[in-house]
Parts: structure tokens; sequence; C-alpha cells
């Protein structure tokens, strides 16, 4: 396996205009995921910007940047994208897309996120963690995978995903850490197919792979990174990281 890890970022963000450049202790925040996620050590480290102050920003802080047009439809289309001026031999097998918002990124998130990939027939991998009480179950912008890990299992197939608490019935529910690791075989079919049904319905682009046969798994882990979608979370991003 010799993967490569790319991180979209662009400036439009309905909650947080400009996220990927607030700053957090003297350095923007994408830089931040960019220094954790090359402290994990699994591969390279590059950013696909939607603009070109995204670029400078990395740039100047001696980081890989390269910008793509944003006329694409998600992130993982804009990482897909850069892959071509990145690693135009191919030389990388396994692409993990990881979002620019998550400062406090613990690196081993990493290593984890590549571990279902040592499954021949797994086409995508990514990561849950617990469903810590009812109200965060019960929140739709806490995506829930509906997945079951026998004793002492790290890894499961992911059979569904849903903005609803799945699966019904007694047991342990785990939610998604929007951490993906794709073949990169796996990567350019994805980006070439149409939104599916299901996808549309639940907002959730990892159902295409599912409804077009694809297989992905889970690793899971204690906790997902803190994200930052809102002023209150850059506060609190600050404060973790000891940022006046």
């Amino acid at each position: 396996m010799n993967p490569i890890i790319v991180i979209p970022a662009r400036m439009a963000a309905t909650r947080l205009p400009g996220k990927p450049l607030a700053d957090i202790g003297g350095k923007p925040m994408v830089v931040h995921v960019l220094e954790r996620a090359a402290r994990a050590g699994v591969g390279p480290v590059a950013v696909a910007a939607g603009e070109p102050e995204i670029v400078s920003a990395v740039q100047a802080a001696g980081g890989r940047a390269v910008l793509v047009a944003d006329d694409v439809p998600s992130g993982t289309d804009r990482v897909f994208r850069a892959l071509a001026a990145l690693d135009p031999e191919a030389r990388h097998d396994v692409v993990v897309n990881l979002q620019g918002d998550v400062p406090t990124l613990a690196p081993e998130l990493l290593h984890a996120v590549l571990r279902p990939l040592a499954e021949p027939g797994v086409d995508i991998a990514t990561l849950v963690c617990p469903i810590a009480d009812e109200a965060e179950a019960n929140t739709p912008s806490f995506v829930k995978a509906a997945c079951a890990f026998a004793e002492g299992q790290e890894v499961a197939p992911a059979l569904y995903f849903s903005r609803n608490p799945i699966p019904w019935g007694e047991g342990p529910r785990w939610h998604h850490i929007g951490i993906y690791a794709f073949r990169r075989t796996a990567l350019a079919r994805f980006v070439a197919l149409p939104e599916s049904p299901l996808e549309r319905r639940e907002k959730l682009e990892q159902l295409r792979a599912l409804e077009a046969g694809m297989r992905i798994a889970a690793a899971r882990v204690p906790h997902g990174p803190f994200g930052v979608d809102t002023p209150a979370d850059l506060d609190r991003a600050r404060r973790l990281i000891g940022a006046p």
C-alpha cells in the first residue's frame, strides 16, 4: 500500500466563510491539518485548493497545494482532479480524503483508516466511533453507520449510512467519521458514477458507492476528530490548541 493524503479546501463555507484560512495560533486552519497529517507518516500530504489564496498560504508554510477549478460537485471530486497534478504517474494506489476542518486531528486516525484496505475486496475504508447518547443518535448532522463488530474485531463492513439512528434494537450504534481511504481505482470509478437515489435522499455521497455495489468497510476508533463548522467551534479549537 502506497498512500497519498489529499485535503480538499475551499473558502465558500456557508457557516464559517474563509474557514481554511481561519487563524489558529498564527497558522491557518488548513496548515494545522496538513501538519498533523504529515506527522502520521503514512505518505505525502497535499491540499487540493479551490482558491489561489489557499495555495499561497499552504506554500508559505512549506506545504504542497494545487489549485482545482471551483466547478466540482464535491470535495471527493476535488481530490480526484488534484491527483492528476500531484501524482501523474499513479505511483500512489491509495488516496486518503481528509477534510481540512479538523485542526486537532490525532495522526493515529490516518493509520486506522488504512486498516480495512488490508482486505483485498474492500474498495473504500472509513472510520466510526461509538455514539455517546440518544441526543447524538437523534441529531441529523451526526451521520450514523450500520455496522457490527464481533468481540475483538476492529474492522467491519459498513452496510448503510443514515442521518437517522440505525440500526434498530439493542446494541452499540456507530457515529461515522468522514475520513475516507479509497483504492485509486475505486476513487476513479466513484467520481464517474451519477448521483444515486439514496444519496440524493439522505444527502450522503457514500451511499452512491454502496448503491453501485462497491464495498465500504469501517475501522472503529474510540472517538473522532473535532470538526470546525461555526465561529463557536473555531473558538474551541483555539482553546484546545492553546492559541490566544
